[in-house]
């Protein structure tokens, strides 16, 4: 019989055991668990017919077309589920922890599994993952004007063992309204706080006192809302302002964008044309029409250089360390914040 675990102890075994989300392929792409495979019961359109009969005529009759539904599944549910078990362990979920779940826990115990349940299912989760912002992180944030190389910086870091996230590739853009230009299809936010939770729970997990370094951000990336409280506590926290040259920017830029489709850029350049000043803005395109990058890219980077030292502007003075550079170099200058947060007793060694 399938053991029902509360919300700590199904997330303590979902590194070692798979996760079989049994809802709907519409509901799992809305957000899941990120290790979770989906084993849909109901396809969408199978889910609505037996929702539509539960309101019109009773659960009694749902559940019998239900059955009738899932009767000819069942052996693929059974074999998919066991492809993916390597000790015949296995943990389900659905929405609430209810029939869904049972059912199929009740299937997979039957073909030999032992099967675990989530209480109070997916939503349960989505509460934890919630709460989980609210807890005090010790972070430290990397920034510095648009084409200063954050990202790639924070990857050096990390790849000298530092502890930190890619909050611009787990949302697949890169913050600006060129920053979906290359970029996958962006995740809901409801699945982004979930892989975000995800990453930042195997950080603690492993290192509690973790100080994790993030690039600076806006309340958004995208069309991706980052947590209130996980927001306000990047605001709050210490930043390593890199100071790179406008004339190095504008080579970043020309490098990451030449090759883009001019379409995609022109579009960009429209969005922000009312901030930017219609002048300004027809300056631009008729710079991207005849190919001059570099005048794109320093017209542009008005705009945003004015509405980053604005944001700046909001944080408190003692928490910002000026990093002046004079190469664009994102190794060596992920050495020098290290260094300097070491310095300036931000950053224990």
């Amino acid at each position: 019989m399938a053991k029902v675990l509360n919300i700590s102890d199904f997330i303590d075994k979902v590194e070692t055991i798979p996760v079989i989300d049994v809802r709907s392929p519409k509901e799992f792409a809305q957000g899941h668990i990120p290790t979770a495979v989906n084993i849909p019961i109901f396809t969408n359109e199978e889910r609505a017919v037996v929702g539509t009969l539960y309101k019109q005529k009773g659960r009694e009759e749902a559940i019998m077309k239900g059955l009738e539904i899932v009767g000819t599944k069942l052996a693929d549910f059974a074999r998919t589920a066991k492809q993916l078990t390597k000790d015949k362990k296995i943990l389900v979920h659905c929405w609430r922890g209810g029939m869904r779940s049972g059912s199929m826990a009740w299937l997979f115990d039957t073909a030999g599994m032992q099967t675990f349940t989530l209480e109070k299912g997916y939503k349960n989760y989505r509460r934890y993952v919630l709460s989980f912002f609210e807890k005090k992180f010790d972070m430290l944030i990397v920034g510095g004007m648009t084409g200063s190389g954050k990202t790639d910086i924070l990857k050096e870091i990390i790849k000298k063992g530092q502890k930190g996230i890619d909050l611009e590739g787990l949302a697949h853009h890169k913050g600006s309204a060129f920053g979906s230009i290359g970029q996958a299809e962006q995740p809901t936010t409801e699945q982004f706080e979930n892989d975000l939770q995800y990453l930042l729970y195997q950080i603690l997990k492993d290192c509690p006192l973790a100080k994790i370094w993030l690039e600076d951000e806006s309340s958004h990336i995208g069309k991706v809302y980052l947590p209130k409280p996980f927001w306000e506590q990047m605001q709050d926290s210490n930043l390593i302002y890199i100071q790179l040259p406008k004339n190095l920017r504008i080579q970043r830029l020309v490098r990451e964008y030449t090759h883009c489709d001019r379409a995609l850029l022109e579009s960009a350049i429209l969005k922000i044309r009312k901030r930017l000043g219609f002048d300004k803005a027809g300056d631009a395109l008729k710079a991207l029409e005849i190919g001059d990058f570099a005048k794109v890219a320093d017209i542009t980077l008005v705009y945003y250089d004015k509405a980053y030292t604005y944001d700046i502007s909001r944080r408190k003075p003692s928490s910002i360390y000026y990093l002046p550079v004079s190469e664009d170099n994102p190794e060596k200058t992920a050495q020098e914040a290290i260094d300097l947060a070491k310095s300036k007793g931000i950053l224990n060694d």
